[in-house]
Order: C-alpha cells, then sequence, then structure tokens
C-alpha cells in the first residue's frame, strides 16, 4: 500500500502543472462544437436561425410556450419547452426538451435538479408582473424592467430605468443538441454544426466515456450593453477583472484537484459559480448560468462586451440581475442562492494547519509555543496522517490515542481543532463495508459500486446527492465527535479528486442517486458533500452554528462553508495572485474566503512568509498550511525581528475581530461582500474597475493595500473618491494621507480609513478570540470633511443562533452618539479615539458601555481622561 502510495506522488508530482492533463476546448467535444458553431453563425452572411419560438401562454405566476428547433432534414421540428418567471425580483428562463433517449441504467430527462442544492430554502415566484402578447413579440414588465422577447429570431431585449442593458441571443449562438440516436446523427445536423465527439472521447483519459446520451450540450450568448467591465465565474488564479478570451481558451468551469496550479491561467480549479457579474456607472447586471456540468465561458471585451456559455448538458437555465449597483446584485443574488451564514467566531482568528502535525504531543508542544510567545490563535488542523491509515471517522492508535484529552486541554485557553474527512472512503473497514451494503456508494456506469484510487489506495465514495447517505452520515460524524464541543471539520477533495480518474476526477458516466451522470452534477458534489456535513454537525448539536472548511464548492456553498484557494506555492507571485482569488469570491458571494498563508508548497524566505502573514490577516478565512515536505514555518521559527513582526500581524487581526464579525454579520444579512473591492465605491470612475491589489473590509471604511513585492521600499494606494482618507497603517492613527507614495517598511502594514468612518476595536492580548469576550472597546472615530462619522457594531455570543446586539454610531456636532438593537448587556468602551484634518483626541475611560443608548461631547485640543 505504501509503495502505491508513493508511485501516485511521484506521478502526480512529475506531471504538476501540465495541462495536458485537463481538456483545452479544442480537446473537449462540447466546447468545440460550440465555439465552430458560433463561428460559422458569425461568418455566415445569410444565417437563418433554426430556433423560433411557437407560443406563448401566461398561467399565473408562469409564463409557458415552446421554442421549435427546425432542421432541413426532418419534417418535424424540434420541440423545446421554456418556462419564465420572476423569482425574488429577478428574470428566470429554463428550457428543455420533450425527446429523451432511453438507455441502460441512465435516467433520459435532461438534468433539471440544481437549483435543489444551489437555491435556498424558501425561493418564490412573483405574480407582480404585466405580460403584452403581440404577433412576432412578447412584453414583461415587473418593477423598473422591461424585457421584449422576438420570438423569430429569438432576441430577449432587456430594459432597466427606460434604458437598454442587455441582449441574450443577439449574436444567434443559442445552441441545444437535442437527443438523437448515433445512426440518426446525420439527419439531426444543422449546416453549421461540427460533429466533433458527438458519441465518444478521444481526449487520452476519458477515451472510456460512454456517453450514452451522444450529444446534448446547451450554448448562449449575452451581450451586454455598454459593460466593457466583468467580474466572476471563479475558480481561476487570474485578475479580479475578466479577459478577453477571443484569442484564446475560454474560462473553464470544472471543479478538479489541480496539482500546483499556475498564476494568471484559465484553468479550471477546485471550484465553480457560474455567476458574471458586470457594472458600470449607475447600472451592474448579474448573469447566474444555472448549471453543474462541464462549462466554459467565452469573454469577448468591448464596449458592450459578450458572455458566451457553453455547458456540456443540462437544462437550459439562468437567471438575470439588473440593479443600480454591484452590491444590489449580491443582495438579488443572495436572495435566490442565500447569504453567508454568520461565522462561529473562532473561526475568524488565526488558524495553524500543516501536512501534518505528528502526535497529541506535536499539536500540544505547538499549542503552548504560541502562548510562550504571546501569539494568538484560535484553531490547530489535522490533516490525514491523524486517522488509522487513512480510515476517516478513526483515530491513529499510538499517535492520536486520547484524543479527548488533547481536545479539553486545548479548551482550557478556547482553543478548538480541526480534522480532515474526506469523501473517498478506504476499502475493507466498517464504514466502507455499511455504504456499499446500504447501496450509498457513488456507481460506475454499469450500476456498480465504483472503486478508484486516492490518499487510502483502494476506495469508493460515499454518494452525498442520496438523501439516504444524510442518517449514516448524521451517525459517523455524532460517533466521532461526541462528546467535543471544540471539534470542527475540514471536507477536502471533494471535486471528487480521484488520483486514476480523468482529469483527476471521476469518470463522467459515472452514477449518482436517481440515475443521474456524473457529467451532470459534478460541480455540485462538492457542494452536497459538504452540505451533508453541515447537516450532521447541525443535527449533533442544533443550538451551535458549525464551521466546516470546504475545498470544492458552487453557487450555494456560501451558506454552509468557508474555502480557501487550494494547493499554491510559496512564491511571491502566488501571494499577489491570492488577493484578486479572494475578491473574486467576494463578488460572487462566497465571502468567507482565503489562501494558504506562507504558500503549500515550498519554503518562503523569511521576507515572504512576514509580507504573507500581513495580507493573511485579511482574508475573511485566514489560516497558515503547508506541505508534508515543507519545513516548519510555525510564527516563532522565522527568529527575529520577523517573529515580531508576525506576532504584530496577528494581534492586529484579533484588534479588529469586531470590525470582521461585523462585516460578516453585514453579509449575512445583504450578501454583500466582506472584503470589498474598489469600484463598488466608485462605479463612476473608470479607471477603479481594474484595481485587485487593495480593498475595503465590507462598509467600515478601511481601505488596505497589502505589501506583495519583494524588497518593496513604498506603496501607493489607488483613492476612489475625493474623502479625506487617514494613515492608520499597523492600526495607529497618523494623520491624512496626502496621495502620492508612501515609504513602508517590512514592519509596516499599510491601510487607510476613510474619513466618516467609525470601528471597533480590541486591543488587549488574549491567547485567543473567546478569551477576549468580556474586553473593553476602542472606538476609532476618523471624521469626514463635515466633522461627521458612522459605523456600526454587532455582538453576540460568537457560537450560538441566539440573537446578538446591533449598535449604531454616529458623531454630529462634536457629539458621539449611540443607539442599539437587541439585548442589553455591559461591556465597557475605554477608549475613543477621534481624529480630524490635523487634529486628533483620545477620550480615555470615558464609563461608556457598549449595550446602552448613549451620547457624549468632545472637544479637540484637550485629552478627555475620566469623563
Amino acid at each position: 500500500m505504501k509503495l502505491f502510495l508513493c508511485i501516485i506522488f511521484i506521478i502526480a508530482s512529475a506531471n504538476a502543472v501540465k495541462e495536458y492533463l485537463f481538456k483545452s476546448c479544442s480537446q473537449s467535444g462540447f466546447c468545440h462544437r460550440n465555439r465552430h458553431y458560433a463561428t460559422e453563425v458569425s461568418n455566415s452572411k445569410n444565417f437563418q436561425s433554426p430556433y423560433s419560438i411557437d407560443s406563448i401562454q401566461v398561467d399565473n405566476d408562469t409564463i409557458t410556450g415552446i421554442v421549435f428547433k427546425h432542421l432541413p432534414q426532418l419534417e418535424h421540428p424540434i420541440q423545446l419547452p421554456f418556462e419564465i418567471s420572476i423569482i425574488e425580483d429577478n428574470f428566470r428562463f429554463k428550457l428543455t426538451e420533450k425527446q429523451n433517449i432511453v438507455t441502460k441504467n441512465v435516467n433520459p430527462v435532461r438534468y433539471n435538479e440544481t437549483e435543489k442544492l444551489a437555491f435556498k430554502q424558501g425561493v418564490k415566484k412573483s405574480k407582480g408582473f404585466d405580460v403584452s402578447l403581440r404577433d412576432n413579440e412578447a412584453s414583461i414588465i415587473y418593477g423598473e424592467h422591461e424585457v421584449l422577447i422576438q420570438y423569430h429570431p429569438i432576441v430577449f431585449v432587456f430594459k432597466y430605468a427606460g434604458k437598454e442593458q442587455l441582449r441574450i441571443n443577439d449574436k444567434q449562438f443559442l445552441n441545444i443538441e437535442h437527443r438523437r440516436l448515433k445512426d440518426e446523427n446525420e439527419t439531426n445536423m444543422l449546416p453549421q454544426e461540427s460533429d466533433f465527439n458527438m458519441f465518444s472521447d478521444s481526449f487520452q483519459d476519458s477515451k472510456f466515456d460512454s456517453l450514452p446520451l451522444g450529444p446534448e450540450s446547451i450554448g448562449l450568448d449575452f451581450t451586454l450593453r455598454g459593460f466593457s467591465n466583468l467580474y466572476g465565474i471563479p475558480e481561476h488564479a487570474d485578475s479580479l477583472l475578466l479577459k478577453d478570451t477571443t484569442s484564446g481558451e475560454p474560462y473553464r468551469l470544472y471543479n478538479v484537484d489541480i496539482f500546483e496550479y499556475e498564476p494568471n491561467s484559465r484553468l479550471p480549479m477546485y471550484g465553480s459559480i457560474p455567476l458574471v457579474v458586470a457594472a458600470k456607472p449607475d447600472v451592474s447586471i448579474g448573469i447566474f448560468w444555472l448549471n453543474s456540468a462541464d462549462t466554459y465561458v467565452d469573454i469577448h471585451k468591448s464596449k458592450s462586451s459578450t458572455v458566451h456559455w457553453m455547458s456540456e448538458n443540462g437544462i437550459l437555465d439562468f437567471i438575470v440581475i439588473i440593479e443600480k449597483s454591484p452590491a444590489m446584485v449580491n443582495q438579488q443574488y443572495g436572495k435566490v442562492t442565500g447569504n453567508t451564514q454568520l461565522p462561529p467566531l473562532f473561526s475568524l482568528g488565526y488558524h495553524q494547519c500543516r501536512w501534518n502535525y505528528n502526535d497529541e504531543k506535536d499539536v500540544l508542544e505547538v499549542h503552548a509555543k504560541f502562548d510562550e510567545y504571546e501569539i494568538p490563535y484560535d484553531t490547530i488542523w489535522l490533516d490525514i496522517e491523524y486517522t488509522d491509515e487513512k480510515k476517516y471517522f478513526t483515530w491513529h492508535k499510538e499517535n492520536f490515542a486520547t484524543p479527548e484529552k488533547m481536545l479539553r486541554e486545548l479548551d482550557r485557553t478556547g482553543r478548538n481543532l480541526v480534522a480532515i474527512i474526506d469523501p473517498h472512503i478506504k476499502t475493507g473497514y466498517e464504514v466502507s463495508d455499511e455504504i456499499i451494503k446500504k447501496g450509498l456508494t457513488m456507481k460506475d456506469s454499469n450500476n456498480e459500486t465504483y472503486y478508484g484510487h486516492c490518499w487510502p489506495g483502494e476506495s469508493v465514495w460515499i454518494d452525498t446527492l442520496n438523501p439516504n447517505s444524510q442518517n449514516f452520515w448524521d451517525k459517523k460524524h455524532k460517533e466521532f465527535m461526541t462528546p467535543a464541543p471544540n471539534l470542527h471539520l475540514w471536507n477536502d477533495m471533494n471535486e471528487p479528486s480521484v488520483f486514476n480518474g480523468p482529469e483527476t476526477s471521476a469518470p463522467k458516466d459515472n452514477l449518482h442517486f436517481g440515475q443521474w451522470e456524473h457529467r451532470s452534477v459534478h460541480n455540485v458534489f462538492g457542494l452536497s458533500y459538504h452540505e451533508a456535513t453541515f447537516d450532521s454537525l447541525l443535527n449533533r448539536s442544533p443550538e451551535r452554528r458549525p464551521f466546516i472548511l470546504t475545498r470544492s464548492y458552487f453557487a450555494g456553498s456560501q451558506r454552509t462553508a468557508a474555502m480557501w484557494t487550494g494547493d499554491n506555492m510559496s512564491k511571491w507571485e502566488y501571494l499577489k495572485i491570492s488577493i484578486p482569488m479572494v475578491l473574486t469570491s467576494n463578488v460572487v458571494g462566497m465571502p468567507f474566503a482565503g489562501a494558504d498563508v506562507g504558500g503549500f508548497f515550498g519554503n518562503p524566505s523569511n521576507e515572504l512568509l512576514t509580507r504573507w502573514y500581513q495580507t493573511g490577516i485579511w482574508y475573511p478565512f485566514f489560516r497558515a498550511h503547508a506541505h508534508i515536505d515543507s519545513r516548519r514555518r510555525e510564527p516563532w521559527l522565522a527568529g527575529e525581528p520577523y517573529t515580531q513582526y508576525i506576532r504584530d500581524a496577528i494581534r492586529l487581526r484579533y484588534a479588529l475581530l469586531p470590525l470582521f464579525y461585523t462585516s460578516f454579520y453585514e453579509a449575512s444579512k445583504t450578501g454583500t461582500p466582506v472584503l470589498k473591492p474598489v469600484f463598488y465605491e466608485s462605479t463612476h470612475k473608470s479607471d477603479s474597475y481594474a484595481i485587485d491589489d487593495e480593498f475595503f473590509i465590507g462598509d467600515s471604511g478601511l481601505l488596505v493595500k497589502p505589501v506583495t513585492d519583494e524588497g518593496a521600499k513604498d506603496i501607493e494606494f489607488y483613492l476612489p473618491d475625493d474623502k479625506v482618507y487617514y494613515d492608520f497603517t499597523n492600526g495607529i492613527l497618523q494623520g491624512v494621507y496626502k496621495g502620492g507614495k508612501k515609504p513602508v517598511q517590512l514592519s509596516d502594514i499599510p491601510m487607510l480609513l476613510k474619513g466618516g468612518s467609525i470601528i471597533p476595536m480590541k486591543n488587549r492580548y488574549r491567547r485567543s478570540s473567546k478569551l477576549m469576550k468580556s474586553d473593553p472597546y476602542t472606538l476609532i472615530i476618523a471624521l469626514d470633511k463635515k466633522g461627521s462619522a458612522s459605523g456600526t457594531l454587532y455582538v453576540d455570543d460568537g457560537e450560538t443562533f441566539a440573537q446578538g446586539t446591533e449598535v449604531a454610531f454616529t458623531v454630529n456636532n462634536n457629539i458621539i452618539s449611540a443607539k442599539k438593537i437587541g439585548p442589553t448587556a455591559s461591556i465597557p468602551i475605554e477608549k475613543i479615539i477621534v481624529a480630524s484634518e490635523g487634529k486628533t483626541t483620545t477620550l480615555k475611560n470615558p464609563k461608556l458601555d457598549i449595550y446602552s443608548d448613549w451620547s457624549l461631547r468632545f472637544s479637540f485640543g484637550i485629552d478627555h481622561d475620566e469623563l
């Protein structure tokens, strides 16, 4: 077994970042065919679309009809039923087909269940729209939106606030590869189509794909009128602003275990969220492509950019969101897929991880060293080696013989432990035996249990798309985790990663519950897995908010998990690219995101490690992690002065935990980013749209620009507006920032605080966030040019679903006021620092309380003490 794993690892290492392991568009049958079709249509001078709308009917909250696909060789058109609805004030279009191919084992219906996982519970259709039907077009009006639907050729025109904003199928790239038998293919082809890989797969690692239903891809174009700045469709190690793909590879959405990914790449990665967000002054658009199959996205950038979606199978299903701002697009998207859960407070603290801490002694020694060096941390992590021969739900009999004792020791100072549990289950022990016996495994194309290889060697995969898996999963988690309230979970390798599978994943013709092919559900498998884990933890402790980290994700994952950007490297370019990657995750509604601090592979220099900690404190999910072959790099091992700089950075994160927690609370209500791109604040400034090396923390007014260049001596902030900004480097107010280059030393963490902001801090050192609970607050007030400011604070118990307290702070005419909503308790304010242009005053021991309504007058020129 050890020999087998060594061989697997050597092969993986030798093939690191080899693009030939993953399909390009030209090698992928459906992408090749859709791009070919689009090219033929574009080059045709007299193209007549084969698609037309035959009829439309209105019934209460739904508009239905039939699209005809006319083929010259067929007497009757292919019928494609469609449905239009307004859900949560957004336009939704769904199209399927009546014709099905009956084949052994496989569900013959086009996959239509992505919404079951992507949508939050309770999404409703609206009846608040008006429809006008005419000879060759229909008009739908809802709110400030109007949609004109042309029947032939089919074109959807969206107007918002009286102006045209979006055209769908303006390029006539609509392509529905209807079902047909192989021997009937010739009579079912359009002249513009290619037959490349319709019934077979020529790619080296997937040549055994049986493609039992033949070609069934879908494609459609969206032209955004006046929009040249597009964002979203993670996960890719690329810039925040999407790039033109006309002369290169499209962006691919296909969840894979990509070994040592490269920066500035459109290769697929671990997660997929099929949402494009476009912004311009006064209007923003979201296009949510509701499809969980392998998907490519072509971007043609111009004054009116085009997005061309291409998916391997499933129904055609999309939602259009048009609002005044990108934040409002986030809010509308959240009404459909849900917002991030407010995480437990400890999960916003610092996480210490590596593959692997060797045993209980090792864990507790690292734990003690943090206290020795007075560095706060909340959680220590265990990778796969804690198990008994990589059997999940077990502990290594010698190295982790008394896990409950270890957990109790961690809990004494409010610390937590996270253990990894992956979806591959080693064969030959009770867990795999039971899921095989109960029929809860992923199946192969013959509907037999699928066996593949992952870390344990031969493995089976639990099918968490099977609702019958939940009870089993609940039972195993309850057995494993009781009675340790400070034990939490990490779901890795859930793309799923299969070492001997095509493109490092499961064969596409594998089968899941409902006889759905894996090709249909691939991108939601990871979501189904971490949601099953979430539900198990919730069933175990219904009053406590679960914490789960997932590597694979989809739209909707934000409701139940945090994510990280996977296996990065200890190089400056990976530090730099981590910022746009985390920002992109925030733009598409998944704010609880981070990157491995220090880089997973390799050994960072002390300067790089320091700068990475100084950047990592701003990731919503803040964890250091390292490969098993990387040298130990706990903060104290760097030596001075680096350890001091790292300590200062981590302590700053803890001082700002009230700010991060409040930002997450706002995100949980509104769906807006925790790490907010600059353009959200300045859609009126064209040069702000490409800024992806600085960001705001929520709506706090705190503007951050991490140092990500080796040997940097200075940085320069981009200011998105003409407000006053105060230099807040290292969390200390240092006067007004006038623009231009700002000198930085290795000890510096550059940040600015916008005038008009009030932020809460807790400045006392404690060993963990739990021990900070009763510590007093400091308020930092940065006045705007009119002498005003405002800010918010949210406080609760940090663990349960119990109601918390919101506090709104304001300053006007030298009077600071606080108003609260929620339960009453008592936490004092020990200091208030007020800055105006050229003036600062400090109010010490003001004898005020967070949970009380109060007002306080102050004056500049004197320090207030014992008010």
